[in-house]
This record gives C-alpha cells, sequence and structure tokens, in this order.
C-alpha cells in the first residue's frame, strides 16, 4: 500500500472512529445521568404499571418526559430503540486503527529494540492476545464470587491493570504499550455490551412477548457493566490522544504515569457519577488533581537528567546538523525517504539550519528527553549524539 494511500486510509479510519465514538460515550454517559437522576414516579397510576423512576429534563426548545421501568411494561412498544452500534462501530474501527498503525506498521509504532527486541509476528501475538486474554479474565472476574463485592472488583482490577500497564511497557515501545492497554479496556466495554447487556436486554423483551417473567438477574449484570464502562472511559479517551504526548509514554516511568492517568480519569467519572444523585464529595476530585500535579513534577525534566554533562566545549552547528540529516531527516523532510511517510509527520521539516534553530525546542524535547524519537529508533541514534543535541541546545538558551 503506497504512503499516499495509507494516509488516506488512516484519515477517514480516525475520523469515523472519533464519530462512532462520540456517539458511544454520548449515550453512554446520557444514560448513567439518567439511572442516577430518577426520581419516584408522582402519579400511582404509574407505579402501579412498573414505572420505578421518572426525571423530567428540557432540551432544545422542548421539555422531556422519560420513565424508567423496574423491568418492562406489560405490553411492548412497537418502535423500541437499541444502543450497540454507536460501541460495535467504535469498537470495529479503533481495530482497524490499531491492525493498520501498530500491527502492520509494528516495527516503526510497536516494536522498540531498545525496550525488547521482537519480532513482527511476535510482537502483534503480544499484542493481541493481551486484548484477548484482557476480556476473559475481566469477564471472569464479574462472573465469580469477587464480582459480587463491587470494592474487592475495583481493588483488584487496579493491581491487574497496574501489572499490565508494567509489563506492556517492558516489551512494547511507550506508544505502543499505551495503544494496547487502551484496546483492551475498550474491547472490556464492547464485549460488555455485546456479550452481557445486549443479551440480556433481548431476553428481557423475549420474555414480555412470550408472556414470561423477565429474568431480573439480566438487570442487575446490564447495570454492573454499564458502570464499569463509564469509569474506563476517561482513561480510554487518554489513550485515543496520548500518542501526542510523548513526555508521558516517552518518560522512564512511562508505566506508573499510564496507572495514575488512568486513575485519574475514573476518579473523575466517579465524581460526576455521583453528581448526578445529588451532593458529592469533593475528595475524588481533590485526588485526581494531587495526582495530576504530581505526574506534572515527576515528568519535568530537571538539570540533573542532562545527557550533555560528561560534555565540554562549544558544540558546532555543523555537528548537529549532521546528526539531525543522518537520524531525523528520513522522516521530517519536504519528501521524507523513510518507507511508510508519504509526508512529514506534523508538518515538522530540519531541511535547513534554519529548520533546525526554529525547532530546537521539538528537537530537544523529543530526542534528549523523551527520547520517543526517532520513532523506533530506527535511525540508531545513540547516546552520545542525543547527548550532543543536548549540549548544543543548552548553549542556545
Amino acid at each position: 500500500m503506497s504512503a499516499y494511500l495509507l494516509d488516506w486510509v488512516n484519515l477517514l479510519g480516525r475520523w469515523v472512529h472519533m464519530i462512532t465514538g462520540i456517539a458511544w460515550i454520548g449515550a453512554s454517559f446520557y444514560f448513567i445521568w439518567l439511572d442516577n437522576s430518577l426520581e419516584a414516579p408522582k402519579s400511582q397510576a404509574d407505579s402501579d404499571k412498573g414505572v420505578s423512576g421518572e426525571v423530567w429534563s428540557v432540551h432544545g426548545g422542548g421539555v422531556y418526559h422519560a420513565q424508567k421501568y423496574r423491568l418492562a411494561p406489560e405490553q411492548m412498544p412497537e418502535h423500541l430503540h437499541w444502543f450497540k452500534w454507536e460501541a460495535y462501530t467504535t469498537w470495529i474501527t479503533g481495530m482497524f486503527m490499531l491492525a493498520l498503525m501498530y500491527w502492520y506498521g509494528a516495527e516503526i509504532y510497536l516494536i522498540d529494540p531498545g525496550v525488547a527486541e521482537l519480532s513482527k509476528p511476535v510482537a502483534i501475538a503480544i499484542g493481541m492476545a493481551v486484548i484477548v486474554v484482557g476480556w476473559f479474565s475481566y469477564n471472569w472476574l464479574c462472573e465469580s464470587d469477587i464480582g459480587k463485592n463491587e470494592n474487592d472488583m475495583a481493588a483488584i482490577l487496579f493491581v491487574v491493570l497496574t501489572l499490565l500497564a508494567f509489563a506492556l511497557c517492558q516489551v512494547f515501545s511507550g506508544r505502543g504499550a499505551y495503544m494496547h492497554f487502551g484496546a483492551m479496556l475498550g474491547t472490556i466495554m464492547v464485549g460488555n455490551v455485546f456479550f452481557v447487556i445486549i443479551p440480556g436486554q433481548k431476553d428481557l423483551v423475549r420474555a414480555k412477548e412470550e408472556g414470561r417473567e423477565p429474568d431480573p438477574i439480566h438487570g442487575i449484570r446490564g447495570k454492573q457493566r454499564s458502570v464499569h464502562n463509564t469509569y474506563f472511559t476517561l482513561p480510554v479517551l487518554f489513550v485515543m490522544i496520548s500518542n501526542h504526548y510523548a513526555m508521558t509514554y516517552g518518560h522512564k516511568y512511562n508505566w506508573l504515569i499510564l496507572v495514575a492517568l488512568t486513575l485519574i480519569g475514573a476518579l473523575i467519572r466517579i465524581y460526576f457519577v455521583a453528581r448526578h444523585k445529588g451532593k458529592a464529595s469533593i475528595i475524588p476530585l481533590i485526588i485526581a488533581f494531587l495526582l495530576l500535579a504530581g505526574i506534572v513534577t515527576v515528568v519535568a525534566p530537571h538539570q540533573s537528567d542532562r545527557l550533555s554533562a560528561k560534555l565540554a566545549g562549544h558544540v558546532e552547528m555543523s555537528t548537529v546538523q549532521s546528526i539531525i540529516t543522518e537520524r531525523c531527516s528520513t522522516c521530517h523532510a519536504k519528501s521524507p525517504t523513510q518507507a511508510g511517510f508519504q509526508s512529514p509527520p506534523k508538518g515538522i521539516v530540519f531541511d535547513s539550519v534554519d529548520d533546525i534553530t526554529r525547532q530546537a525546542q521539538v528537537i530537544h524535547q523529543q530526542t534528549v528527553i523523551t527520547k520517543a524519537m526517532p520513532i523506533g529508533n530506527l535511525t540508531a541514534i545513540t547516546d552520545e549524539e542525543r547527548a550532543t543535541i543536548d549540549a548544543w541546545f543548552a548553549q542556545m538558551k
């Protein structure tokens, strides 16, 4: 596939993924809010026909009256709206993008020889196994006695996700590890919809149509999985944008940063879910803010981390230009020579001394601080060359 066509497939895939993701997350957030905002029905007639709660709302110039039944109405309506295709399409397009970028282009985006020497088939197999095993392990936890206690379930999930984040960052590039962590969470979310929530809802509808009493276990399981999904949402959204922020996945403690940001996302959702029900404690937000402040502090570059500490003397611009041309310009040029690149990433080029000088801070951040570039270290930049760039940047100040 030519680099030009690959760019278009990438663009369209991301666009559809984003559109369907917004639809899925929007519906999920709305129904979590709706469920937590229900009040007892004011009409005894509504209570008698099985209504367990209702809510009045206004939007777009209209007033809406939503009611929730304990199980289902005596007579099912002719038109019943299902919320499932948003989830399925988001997952399908997400897996398409994962396969396109991180499996088809594994040697660029997934494998980092500085982390682990993996062949392309092995790296892809590990990535697939993480996603599949992740779903089955989570589903087993939910169906076991552990799943009956949400606090125990949350604690065990946190430990498992922490170990997974650490393990992924020991075998994949930082961005590859993050993306597979998010893909596993996203698969759990869509698995909850496909294997638990929708089948339970279908059984409820069939029960009413067949004149039998619906099994309440489906509502209990569906509610549990929906709540889990809403707590996974913000961590997955972070992973979706994380590839733009190398200071997270490129840090030596990238796995810990991933765990902390996952926890921050969950804490924010905990606050808002509680807020739907009325007055909510701000403690989850305070903890989230403190964790975020801690990450910002830890990730910030420090003078003691300088690679150029042992270098002496003035670094000539010609020396730096030679390093950048050899190690970076294969991608960052008006006409890239690196296979798979039709145009320079983010439009950044290093074709001249002026280009390099103007982008000095970006070069330093990506090659020295995070070491995220060259991507996958495809051009085999050395520590000595990184130190030279570091010394050059320091003398510019």
